[in-house]
């Protein structure tokens, strides 16, 4: 930049320089129509023969008056040529600095002026100014499949169609990545124009992409704020940062709704989304400071009503939002990258919970899609129960049906590692994520647990009967067990018995305790190993059961 600006005032130096040139060039000019006009005749009646030659000291101004004419003429187109270029330098630097070169939309630093000035021409105009956020959902796996160059090919194709439904007097900038903002005025009763353009962007986009021979499939979320709507102001400071702000909000809103759909701004989403960055900070706090903590959920054979083991259910002891459930931090941590530590702090207090109580009881951890994902899954579980002596089959892991369909050879790989070393492995929420029957077939489960949803229609209709009966007619086909969750009263219970011998677990057993609270069930009924300093802490779970750990 240093070096720009010095160019720069160089640059202007010679342009000053350039008019004492020029200036010079006419002087000399001058000088030579005087001597010349004198001299020139002369040489003309000598050469004729008819007068005297003209002085020698006069020719020798004249010749040097000729050759300043030249020099300086040519020294000024020099200069001039020089400026021209300078100034093209300039201008193209200036697009540079204001232009995204990939797409050719305008970049995030030109986009806030832009936007600034426009505000302003649409309160003069009566009209209202229209921002959208747009997201392209799943680009990275385009990136990750195909490739960075098919990736700027995508962003470059996203870019013109955009453009291509923008309305007159429209603006397009790319942010960076995979970001863009459209900018466009409007009539502030009638916001449906804007809706209108969100859908056909949504409609249009999401279209495949072919580079190469390959087809690239992207959708995207918009988010959609405006500095005036319905005749309502947009309420504090408009501005392009703040309608830039809002729309960004609106947009992760409609990522996190189910990605591929447009949402105006809404006040409320910045109060959700200040709660989420409390729930972030708490979150690291609370992974250091301890605060998660195992509660158990009782897991008993139907047949004989005995007591054969616990599920671990994930909870939250909040200084600041109290007992917390794991369907509201649970995401949160998975999407933070925060889920390996936490259920990592959470098995281990588990396995310090599970020695004390008798040994054959066993203990069900849930295992989270993301945890899956890490290949040294297994092994970091094995080193676990090796560290804190916890024997192998008293542990069964639960995977969810969605672990099948993201990396089944892996899942198949990660499973015969635990069940080589002795840990038993369930699917869990069996019958809400569509495995297929040839999945169950080709992946050694030890067990099925078939959801909740399916478990609580025993006590309606009859085909929630047939479901379940089909269900539990599919596992023993397959030579696995069954536990039931849900069981939430008398009638469920006596439904199930009928269909065969199984596990099941529910509220109809009581809820989810701590691990003072079992020891203490455990003393009572003399399911206890040994005697182990007690943990505090509160005995009934105030949070809604979770099938998450």
């Amino acid at each position: 930049m240093r070096h720009d600006k010095s160019k720069f005032f160089r640059t202007f130096g010679t342009s000053d320089r350039d008019f004492v040139t020029l200036g010079i060039a006419v002087a000399a000019i001058i000088l030579f129509v005087g001597t010349g006009g004198k001299v020139l005749p002369q040489i003309v009646r000598a050469w004729q023969g008819i007068g005297e030659g003209p002085d020698t000291l006069l020719v020798n101004a004249v010749l040097l008056n000729i050759a300043l004419i030249l020099l300086g003429w040519r020294r000024y187109k020099e200069l001039t040529q020089e400026i021209d270029q300078t100034r093209e330098a300039e201008q193209e630097a200036r697009l540079l600095a204001e232009i995204d070169p990939l797409t050719g939309c305008l970049n995030r630093r030109s986009l806030t002026s832009a936007v600034d000035i426009m505000i302003d021409q649409c309160e003069q105009n009566g009209q209202a100014l229209a921002l959208i956020m747009i997201d392209l959902d799943n680009f990275k796996q385009v990136n990750d499949l195909n490739g960075h160059k098919s990736g700027d090919q995508v962003l470059q194709q996203a870019a013109t169609r955009i453009r291509s439904l923008l309305p007159r007097g429209g603006l397009l900038a790319r942010l960076g990545g995979d970001e863009f903002t459209c900018v466009f005025p409007f009539d502030a009763r009638a916001p449906e124009r804007v809706e209108q353009i969100a859908n056909r962007l949504i409609e249009k986009v999401s279209k495949p992409i072919e580079i190469g021979g390959q087809i690239a499939e992207v959708t995207i979320s918009l988010g959609i704020s405006a500095s005036e709507r319905s005749g309502q102001p947009a309420g504090g400071d408009v501005d392009a940062k703040a309608l830039m702000h809002k729309a960004d909000i609106a947009m992760y809103h409609a990522k996190k709704q189910g990605k591929n759909r447009f949402f105006w701004f809404e006040s409320s989403m910045e109060s959700e989304l200040r709660f989420r960055n409390e729930m972030i900070q708490g979150l690291r706090r609370g992974i250091e400071k301890g605060e998660f903590v195992p509660f158990y959920e009782q897991q008993i054979d139907l047949e004989t009503g005995k007591l054969v083991g616990f599920e671990m259910l994930a909870r939250w002891n909040s200084p600041d939002f109290g007992i917390v459930g794991p369907d509201i931090f649970i995401p949160i941590a998975e999407e933070m990258g925060l889920i390996g530590d936490l259920s990592e702090q959470l098995i281990v207090q588990a396995f310090t919970d599970a020695k004390s109580w008798a040994p054959e009881l066993t203990l069900s951890v849930n295992i989270s899609p993301v945890q899956m994902r890490d290949p040294w899954f297994s092994q970091k579980l094995l080193k676990l129960l090796i560290e804190h002596n916890f024997p192998p089959h008293r542990l069964e892991i639960e995977i969810t049906e969605s672990c099948l369909h993201e990396n089944i050879g892996m899942v198949r790989t990660m499973i015969a590692s635990l069940q080589n070393q002795g840990v038993h492995v369930s699917l869990d929420d069996f019958g809400t994520g569509y495995a297929s029957l040839s999945q169950l077939s080709s992946l050694p489960f030890d067990r099925l647990k078939i959801d909740r949803s399916f478990v609580k229609e025993l006590s309606g209709s009859n085909s929630g009967a047939k479901i379940v009966q089909a269900m539990v007619s599919m596992s023993d086909g397959l030579h696995m067990p069954v536990t039931a969750e849900g069981i939430e009263d008398e009638k469920i219970l006596e439904a199930l018995k009928t269909l065969g011998k199984m596990k099941g677990q529910g509220y109809h057993y009581g809820l989810p305790e701590n691990g003072e609270a079992v020891r203490k069930r455990l003393a009572e009924s003399g399911q206890l190993a040994q005697e182990v300093p007690a943990r505090t802490g509160t005995a009934e779970d105030p949070a809604p059961e979770s099938r998450t750990a």
